[in-house]
């Protein structure tokens, strides 16, 4: 009887064992985590602004005015440090050749080697709709034109009184180089290089260094940085529409404060220039331009001053958005 107690006993042990063993075996597995998405190497940037004037280079493009624009940049990154990017976009324009706006196609690459970040592309500035302009020529006043001297007092030449060319779109290639030291601050330099500045037929380089502070937000979330930039243009002699004019070089400078929040940024900025208004006048055909006997110069017969080139204050309000970062 002991024993087969024992037995019974035994083998109820025994089959719970394997019970229990089988229940073991048939347990799903802890499911593995999930293998995280790796991020796609496309991205759209885009964006706009509206501004009390649109100043390029230190000249007013918009008759001192305001001007709107908009931009849309796809970008592809072959690697985390390697970027190409192309884009287009526009801004709303007055031009004495009565152009409907500017419109700017470009392209590049960015590579980046830690602290140190490159810029390299081409840039297409296209001027649509634009009329040619001859001026007003002879060797006396004319009763019919408001700033009457077209003719070069100095040379005898027969001048042209702010001709312009109907077409100004130009090509431009360029480089940058931004060193970042830190969250807070970082320097530029940039070259660029158009072989026919405004289609008149002169070559011009153009040479920035730029600096820039990030302050720490505010706690509401706004930040500010300070901003600046210095620069020359060394332009040479046009073509034979523009009486083979030399260009005169000049260097601007700007310098702003900026408040950001989100995407949003609103830019308060100085700008000026070393040149005057005759000069101005040559650079730009300002339909606006007044007479002076002041403004004779020998590149400048016409005696016509532009006051597009002189200090501005201009206030800009900025929209920049990335598609991976602000809208997905």
């Amino acid at each position: 009887m002991t024993k087969l107690i024992f037995s019974a006993t035994t083998a109820l042990l025994l089959s719970t064992a394997l019970a229990a063993g089988a229940d073991v075996a048939v347990k799903a597995p802890a499911a593995a985590p999930a293998a995280v998405a790796a991020p796609s190497p496309w991205d759209i940037a885009f964006g706009g602004a509206v501004m009390s004037d649109y100043n390029f280079r230190g000249i007013s493009q918009s008759n001192r005015k305001p001007s709107v624009n908009a931009y849309f940049e796809p970008r592809y990154n072959v690697t985390p440090n390697i970027q190409l990017y192309a884009g287009v976009g526009g801004y709303s324009i007055e031009f004495p050749n009565n152009a409907a706006a500017e419109i700017d196609f470009y392209g590049g690459i960015r590579p980046t080697f830690d602290k140190l970040a490159f810029d390299f592309g081409v840039w297409y500035y296209y001027y649509p709709g634009g009329r040619t302009f001859t001026g007003f020529t002879g060797t006396a006043p004319n009763l019919f034109n408001p700033n009457p001297f077209c003719t070069n007092l100095f040379t005898g030449a027969n001048g042209l009184c702010n001709a312009i060319k109907s077409d100004l779109s130009f090509i431009e290639l360029y480089g940058k180089a931004t060193y970042t030291f830190n969250d807070n601050f970082a320097i530029g330099i940039a070259g660029y290089y158009d072989p026919d500045w405004l289609n008149s037929g002169a070559p011009g380089w153009y040479l920035s260094g730029n600096a820039k502070y990030t302050g720490t937000p505010f706690a509401n979330g706004i930040g500010w940085y300070l901003s600046g930039e210095l620069s020359h243009y060394w332009l040479g002699t046009t073509d034979a529409f523009y009486a083979f004019t030399p260009l005169p070089d000049y260097t601007t400078w700007n310098i702003g404060l900026g408040l950001t929040y989100k995407v949003f940024t609103v830019d308060f900025r100085y700008y000026d220039t070393d040149l005057s208004k005759a000069e101005c006048n040559v650079l730009t055909g300002d339909h606006t331009a007044a007479f002076s006997p002041g403004f004779i110069t020998p590149i400048n017969g016409s005696g016509l001053g532009s006051k597009w080139c002189g200090a501005a204050f201009i206030v800009a309000g900025k929209v920049d958005l990335t598609l991976l970062a602000n809208i997905k």
